[in-house]
């Protein structure tokens, strides 16, 4: 199994991905529950053979998702990591997020 391996950007968005939990739900115990169950996704998905989830490469090099419980969760293969770039809410605009601007892509 590839080792598991959290970007900083990964990072700030499970602090804001808890602070929102919190915040909505009231609890605490709540948001931990939530990152915790984003974070036992992300073990799961690197502990499967092959090569998981939809290829996202038009965002960046090597990207890929999966969703849970509404949100997207963006990572890479990278040697014998497991690399968790993002997890965005699942209405947020991903292209915007990476940096992609679709229009000026879509002219010739």
């Amino acid at each position: 199994m590839p080792r598991v391996q959290y970007l900083d950007s990964a990072h700030a968005d499970f602090r804001n991905i808890f602070d929102y939990v919190a915040r909505e739900s009231g609890s605490i115990a709540t948001a931990h529950k939530f990152v915790e169950a984003l974070r036992q996704k992300c073990r799961h998905v690197a502990s499967l053979p092959g090569t998981m989830g939809r290829n996202r490469s038009e965002l960046g090099h090597g990207l890929r998702s999966v969703a849970h419980r509404g949100y997207i969760i963006y990572f890479r293969y990278a040697d014998n990591r497991f690399q968790i770039v993002n997890i965005l809410e699942g209405h947020r605009d991903a292209e915007k997020h990476f940096g992609i601007d679709v229009e000026s892509e879509d002219e010739g």
